[in-house]
């Protein structure tokens, strides 16, 4: 097994990250100072408390950062690297396309700079987190009906967006036909830099063979919905929707994904019906269409290695294709 790709190369498209990529990370290796942060809001005009500093390291492109300033919560968003700039202004064009349209409150950018994205923070708390040091902190019941149900309904109110206003706003459209083709050539791409376990291999090329997995349309999604991107009041009910830097219009599965890794068979289901029930549109395999995005994950994470380079990324993303076992 190679712990590095047999090319260097950068992947130079906009790389789609995997569903699932920040389950599955390194601890972050980039430094972070909190002075340098209060250094940061000041130049912008947001003098924050130093001492309210609190760190939460799940993006995999930005850091977040909880902040109080003015007597007021904020959150600083913060860009890991330069390349993740350029799709502030296609993500500033989707808050602004759903907002008041999805029954969940989206951020508000105050701030709206290269080195900082500032906004008031949104009621809720996340359903998930991740520490420095990697580790995965759950702070909802997985099973919980009542997110089953409010899982359902924000998807549905999310799909139904009319995909011409989306295409209008200059998110990327691709129709059912296109995300196949695309990833063919994702996977295609992968293979030819690492190595590949052949039973992955053989599993994505039956996946992308079998017209009954896939939908025949598309719709608006937000390419990243799981807990750590959600916002839930006491009652586990859906208050919030984040990060929403990978959205486009594109295959619906990919917002359910997630969301069927970590539920049980009853719980997906009541999701579905939930989603069914408020105007979603599904198709007879979408739980198995479901699994299999999630297996073929590791294609979109390896692509995310090689776009940054980062070895660690990289030697995970080698592990995830040719697991020693």
């Amino acid at each position: 097994m190679r712990t590095q790709p047999r090319t260097a190369r950068a992947h130079r498209s906009h790389p789609d990250r995997s569903t699932g990529s920040e389950l599955a990370r390194p601890p972050s290796t980039d430094a972070l100072d909190l002075d340098d942060v209060v250094a940061l809001t000041a130049r912008h005009g947001l003098e924050v408390d130093p001492d309210s500093l609190q760190v939460n390291e799940a993006g995999l492109d930005f850091r977040v950062i909880y902040a109080r300033a003015d007597g007021e919560n904020w959150v600083l968003r913060l860009p890991r690297r330069p390349d993740v700039v350029p799709r502030l202004g296609p993500e500033a064009a989707v808050l602004e396309l759903v907002r008041d349209r999805i029954g969940a409150a989206v951020p508000d950018w105050r701030i709206q700079q290269p080195s900082l994205i500032a906004y008031p923070l949104l009621p809720g708390q996340p359903g998930m987190t991740i520490g420095p040091d990697g580790d995965l902190h759950w702070h909802l019941d997985l099973q919980s009906p009542r997110y089953a149900d409010s899982f359902g309904m924000l998807l549905a109110d999310l799909h139904r967006i009319d995909v011409a206003e989306a295409q209008a706003a200059g998110l990327m459209v691709q129709g059912p036909d296109e995300v196949r083709a695309q990833w063919r050539a994702d996977v295609a791409t992968v293979a030819d830099a690492f190595d590949v376990a052949p039973a992955l291999l053989d599993r994505w090329q039956a996946w992308l063979d079998d017209d009954a997995l896939w939908p025949d349309f598309s719709v608006l999604t937000h390419g990243e919905l799981y807990p750590a991107h959600v916002l839930l009041g006491e009652d586990e009910n859906i208050t919030a929707v984040l990060d929403w830097t990978t959205a486009k219009v594109t295959d619906p599965g990919r917002d359910f994904a997630l969301h069927h890794a970590v539920s049980t068979p009853e719980t997906f289901a009541r999701t579905v019906a939930a989603y069914e029930q408020a105007g979603g549109r599904t198709w007879p395999r979408l739980s198995d269409h479901s699994a299999e995005l999630m297996a073929a994950s590791p294609v979109g994470y390896a692509l995310f290695a090689l776009h940054t380079g980062v070895r660690e990324h990289l030697a995970l993303a080698s592990i995830q294709l040719d697991p020693p076992f």
